[in-house]
């Protein structure tokens, strides 16, 4: 609408300019009409522009309006939905932090642990470091072992031999057994050595040797000082209280385990000293039961005993008995004999035997 009244104030202004180039002595009256005329169109297209612009505006309000309230509908829609996955967001963080929260937990009391496994790995290191304190503590493994696998009256912790020397532990077995020492101070040192990773080549070697020295001496040691004829067994036992150094000397020394063998003296380690305390208990019991064996035996011939007075007994009361079977049976015949006897009396006939004075009775 507004096009069309701009094209038409634009065609009245090009036919005034024509006109008024063409008729350039026209009067002044046609002039005027035509000023009037264009005046005249001017308010009435200002009119109609001011119509038509209030009629836009009004229009455009309303899309405004229209286009303002979907604007705020789906902007609420928006707000709702990103409530919605934030709240969910805000839920699943919660959860995944609280989760993170426990796992810290959990690693952080787990690294106390291996905090605390550490200091006593350190512990136990410094404890086998020293030979006094790595003696204690094999000391410690052999009497939890004794303990819990031999009576009390059949060991004896530092028993004194008749050389003066005190084993650690001295098992009272019966013969042929008799009784065994048991050693439990092991050299750990030259061993500790050996399983150094950044040892070198060289010194590892030398090592070895010493390590090989140091249980050869052991074990004649142990020989030496705990195996006397006719007071201990002819072996005693070298508590090792380690399996992983038990497993290495049978495994790569053989030798060692040769030369004890050959000086009677057994390397046993925890698992193994158990398999043997087995056994020993096995014959302590054994033991017990044939020092008991005569008073069973004792036992045994009293009961024969009062066996052959029951069988005594039995045949007199047997032979009480058969009499008194046999008087049943006489007294029965002897009462069967009178019955008869009455019976015989009721049918004889007493008129032939009895006076004619007497008179019958009459029945």
């Amino acid at each position: 609408m507004i096009l069309q009244i701009i094209i038409a104030l634009s065609i009245i202004l090009f036919l005034f300019i024509y006109l008024r180039q063409q008729n350039k002595h026209q009067d002044l009256q046609t002039l005027k009409i035509l000023q009037d005329t264009l005046q005249k169109g001017m308010q009435e297209t200002r009119q109609t522009v001011k119509e038509s612009l209030t009629d836009y505006s009004h229009e455009l309000g309303k899309r405004l309006d229209t286009l303002t309230q979907t604007t705020d509908n789906r902007l609420k829609e928006i707000n709702e939905q990103v409530e919605k996955r934030l709240a969910s967001g805000f839920e699943k963080t919660t959860e995944t932090f609280n989760n993170i929260l426990k796992r810290l937990a959990l690693i952080d009391a787990a690294q106390k642990q291996i905090s605390e496994l550490s200091s006593n790995v350190v512990s136990l290191q410094e404890v086998l470091n020293d030979k006094r304190s790595r003696g204690a503590f094999g000391e410690v493994q052999l009497s939890g072992l004794i303990h819990n696998m031999i009576p009390e009256q059949h060991f004896s912790f530092q028993h004194l031999l008749s050389n003066g020397k005190r084993p650690d532990c001295m098992l009272f077995l019966p013969e042929p057994s008799g009784n065994v020492a048991i050693d439990a101070k092991f050299p750990l040192e030259n061993f500790r050595l050996l399983t150094e990773k950044v040892l070198p080549e060289s010194e590892k070697r030398q090592v070895e040797q010493q390590f090989k020295i140091d249980i050869r001496k052991h074990i004649q040691d142990i020989a030496d000082k705990y195996i006397i004829p006719g007071e201990t067994s002819d072996g005693a036992m070298m508590f090792i209280p380690a399996e992983a150094v038990f497993a290495e000397i049978h495994a790569h020394y053989p030798e060692l385990v040769a030369f004890a063998q050959r000086a009677r003296v057994w390397l046993v380690s925890p698992t193994t000293l158990m398999a043997v305390l087995t056994t020993a208990r096995a014959v302590l019991k054994d033991a017990a039961t044939r020092k008991q064996v005569h008073i069973i035996q004792q036992h045994l011939r009293l009961l024969a005993n009062d066996f052959d007075r029951f069988q005594k007994r039995m045949d007199n009361l047997a032979k009480h008995i058969e009499q008194a079977h046999t008087d049943v049976s006489d007294v029965h015949t002897s009462a069967r004999k009178i019955s008869q006897r009455f019976g015989q009396i009721e049918k004889v006939e007493l008129d032939a035997f009895l006076p004619e004075e007497i008179e019958t009775p009459p029945t």
